[in-house]
């Protein structure tokens, strides 16, 4: 079958997201724009994927995850089985991160919240920040965890693994390589001619509702399901 996704959305912990970016409110308007299965993709943090999934029940498929920046300044979206790995993970990049308290007059607000849209609390670390965690690392605990991993945003001039590396470590077994909403396809491949082995898929990497994508990306999956997904994103 076909499923209708977007796989990097950010809540309102993301402190550049917009505060009206609650579980609810995400989920209303993937379900209002006709997509199957989203993922709730905060940058270094799977705090509020629990509250999207209670949020989505019987709507619309959650996935829990988080947009890790790497120590090579690398974004890179991190699709879990289950919250309880996304947090797992979580708690492995919490470690890495620098001491740094959060400003939220220059940086904004990163609020938790549960499946009713009421804030439990702020986190106080800064999140958008490199983690000290290598995309080596970053991607053996993932598939330790039973995640899949997409370079997020390749075509970007920042963050992303092309600008920042280069290249695309062919030991790393990707399968997936995410590019920007607004990127052509066509014109893509033909600027980056090794690219055949991937498979490219769109992302919104919404921080505001009405950038959530449309039907306009998706996957072909046997079932309707977070496992079928991940094992359809990884490439063993």
């Amino acid at each position: 079958m076909k499923a209708y996704t977007d796989l990097h959305i950010h809540s309102a912990l993301s402190p550049c997201a917009e505060n009206d970016m609650t579980p609810n409110n995400i989920v209303s308007m993937a379900v209002i724009k006709g997509l199957d299965i989203i993922a709730i993709t905060d940058h270094n943090s799977a705090e509020n994927c629990t509250a999207a999934i209670k949020a989505a029940a019987g709507r619309i498929l959650v996935v829990p995850g988080m947009e890790l920046e790497t120590k090579e300044e690398v974004h890179i979206l991190c699709l879990f089985p289950s919250a309880d790995s996304a947090m797992e993970m979580q708690k492995i990049v919490y470690s890495r991160l620098p001491p740094i308290k959060n400003r939220t007059d220059i940086f904004g607000q990163q609020l938790i919240m549960d499946e009713n849209d009421s804030v439990l609390r702020h986190e106080e670390r800064m999140l958008i920040t490199a983690a000290d965690l290598g995309i080596d690392e970053a991607f053996d605990i993932a598939e330790r965890l039973g995640g899949a991993l997409i370079p997020a945003h390749i075509d970007r001039s920042s963050y992303s693994i092309l600008s920042n590396l280069g290249m695309i470590p062919e030991h790393l077994d990707f399968k997936y390589l995410e590019i920007s909403a607004n990127c052509s396809v066509n014109e893509f491949i033909l600027k980056n001619t090794n690219m055949d082995r991937y498979t490219l898929i769109k992302s919104s990497d919404a921080h505001s509702l009405g950038n959530i994508m449309e039907r306009e990306s998706s996957v072909e999956l046997e079932e309707l399901s977070i496992n079928c997904l991940i094992k359809s994103l990884r490439k063993k």
